[in-house]
């Protein structure tokens, strides 16, 4: 007669190899990164992740700003001093943006 554990022993091997599997997959660590908005300007205005980082935009202006991608992906509201807004970026590629209110202001982002 077999014990409880060995009639147990191949479903749960079977159930941690596919948590193994499916933890492997995801990123390891995805880190927030934050560009500032500070005189008329993005800071840094050009900045590399990683697939599933987050960029955070933060205005230290006194004046409302936005941030909306070039390719429609993102479009912040209206952000007055000490808003933020988020993205969390989940495909490679390269992402211009601007203030929506101060065109000349650009960025970019490039996912790795």
């Amino acid at each position: 007669m077999r014990s409880a554990f060995s009639m147990l022993r191949r479903p749960l091997l079977a159930a941690l190899v596919a948590v193994a599997t499916l933890a492997g997959s995801a990123p390891a660590f995805a880190k927030e990164v934050t560009v500032t908005i500070s005189n008329f300007a993005f800071g840094p205005d050009k900045t590399t992740i990683s697939a599933g980082d987050t960029v955070k935009f933060v205005n230290a202006d006194d004046t409302v700003h936005s941030v909306v991608a070039k390719d429609g992906a993102f479009h912040s509201d209206g952000l007055d001093t000490d808003d933020s807004f988020s993205y969390t970026f989940k495909t490679a590629g390269t992402f211009d943006f601007y203030c929506g209110l101060h065109p000349f202001m650009t960025g970019e982002i490039i996912v790795n």
